[in-house]
């Protein structure tokens, strides 16, 4: 017995290593040495993946400091680099190419973002990309809508709203605890975006055979749910804001918050009567005395 108590730190200490190595080549932190390119970073996250799906040892390494330490700088610079990649669209002259060295060098860190989405949650990290995100959303709106991307890039825009997706589930569905100023922030910020690129992107779909950049009924179904419940979460006044906003817009017809208006009104109502409740038994109180 004290032989396998020698040995199990060991083991630890090794899945350790093995696992903040595969982290900093999969999130960037180092980077591949030639000849081997992407094809290491590809490696490196497939490591992670199955040591978080497969091995034991790696759920007692992530309580970790060093390890999440590790894991917050890679989630840090993955994200600003892709934004440092997204702004440098509006210096080029042309964005007529998708194939553009640019293009695919953004859509590869996009990537390696909804690889972290997939990933975080596994290792009780979500909220670090999910902060971070919220906090560049505004930045990265402002260059997508740039007239320059109205016509191009599609790709890019689909993929947005699958990552902001994944925030929204991660908010709406409290896996991850922002302050209510964040979360109306962050609504206020996609909700817009999303509801316009719907529409444009089912236009572009009908007008060329094969368009690849739809989204789909899961996806469609995935942000609704999300967008309804991040909504109930916030106080009585923002709900309210942002359900006559979505009045205003009906003629548009997604996403759909007739639940999120009915819960609103239900809430409000009896609110409205347990006040006047109140009152009057505080006013029967006044009376006898």
């Amino acid at each position: 017995m004290s032989f396998v108590h020698q040995i199990k730190p060991v083991e630890l200490v090794i899945a350790k290593d093995i696992f903040v190595s595969a982290i900093r080549f999969a999130m960037s932190i180092d980077r591949p040495c030639l000849p081997f390119g992407d094809e290491l970073q590809t490696s490196a996250q497939e490591q992670v993946d199955y040591m978080l799906s497969k091995d034991r040892d790696t759920l007692i390494v992530m309580a970790d400091d060093e390890v999440k330490s590790v894991v917050r700088t890679g989630v840090y610079n993955v994200i600003n680099a892709f934004k440092k990649d997204l702004a440098s669209l509006l210096l080029v002259p042309s964005l007529e190419l998708e194939d553009a060295d640019n293009s695919i060098r953004i859509m590869r860190k996009l990537s390696d973002i909804e690889w972290m989405c997939n990933v975080l949650p596994k290792m009780d990290l979500m909220k670090n990309f999910v902060s971070d995100w919220a906090a560049i959303s505004n930045q990265i709106l402002r260059i997508v809508e740039d007239e320059k991307l109205d016509h191009v890039m599609w790709g890019l825009k689909l993929k947005l709203i699958e990552v902001t997706c994944k925030v929204l589930e991660a908010v709406g569905y409290g896996s991850v605890i922002l302050p209510a100023a964040s979360r109306v922030q962050l609504l206020k910020s996609w909700f817009p975006y999303i509801r316009k690129m719907k529409p444009l992107l089912d236009s572009k779909g009908i007008e060329e055979n094969g368009f690849p950049y739809k989204m789909d009924q899961d996806l469609c179904q995935a942000i609704e749910g999300a967008i309804v419940s991040l909504i109930l979460t916030l106080p009585s006044n923002d709900q309210a804001d942002i359900l006559a906003d979505w009045i205003r817009s009906r003629e548009i017809g997604y996403p759909d918050l007739s639940e999120a208006f009915e819960v609103w009104c239900y809430r409000t109502k009896s609110a409205k009567r347990r006040l006047v409740e109140g009152l009057d038994g505080n006013s029967d109180a006044v009376i006898s005395a």
